[in-house]
């Protein structure tokens, strides 16, 4: 177990990550910034709460391809469920702090990040069972889409731009966290060589 916590840089990747995530949320949950709109003809408000959750999926990302090859080979250890775990007690915490934090300052931008969260790791693991450089960058790609071309007019976001949508909607809930289900059993089933 000590080797899993070094080999996944879980003190000097994870908990940093966390503990920035958390401060960007407490700090910047009403900031924002303007970009123009490729598909509508006015501008599009882009909250800093829907870049945020890249902190953690990139880090989640680095950690989970942190390996001892061999020495994971070797184990009788079940280092599966220990990603498995990672993941889910690492986003566990960041949609409970993102929660938290808009429910007691109010802010719907920063529940919103706390469900993007759970998406875009979804989202992360999946593209990274199907390949393994893929899992930093569909996230990624996927919040600078959504930026420029996920608006049908201002502030109407389009149904496939989930990250978009706002905090109260149930079905965007449950459509994040089917993503995330799935990306946890095929993370879970992948058996990486590398």
């Amino acid at each position: 177990m000590p080797l899993w916590f070094k080999s996944r840089r879980f003190s000097a990747v994870i908990i940093p990550s966390l503990a920035l995530f958390i401060l960007i949320v407490v700090l910047g949950y009403g900031e924002s910034i303007v970009l123009p709109g490729m598909l509508s003809s006015g501008s599009n408000r882009v909250q800093l709460m829907h870049i945020a959750p890249l902190i953690v999926t990139s880090s989640l990302s680095y950690s989970l391809t942190q390996r001892l090859v061999e020495a994971e080979i070797l184990s009788v250890r079940k280092v599966r469920r220990f990603d498995t775990g990672l993941v889910a007690l690492t986003v566990g915490i960041a949609v409970s702090a993102s929660f938290g934090v808009g429910e007691w300052m109010g802010s719907q931008e920063a529940i919103e990040a706390g469900r993007n969260t759970i998406f875009l790791t979804g989202l992360m693991l999946i593209a990274g069972a199907l390949h393994a450089q893929a899992a930093p960058l569909a996230p990624i790609g996927w919040v600078f889409v959504v930026m420029f071309i996920g608006y049908r007019d201002f502030g109407r976001p389009w149904p496939w731009a989930v990250t978009l949508h706002p905090a109260g909607l149930a079905v965007t809930y449950f459509f994040c966290l089917t993503v995330f289900v799935v990306g946890l059993a095929m993370n879970y089933r992948i058996h990486r060589s590398v």
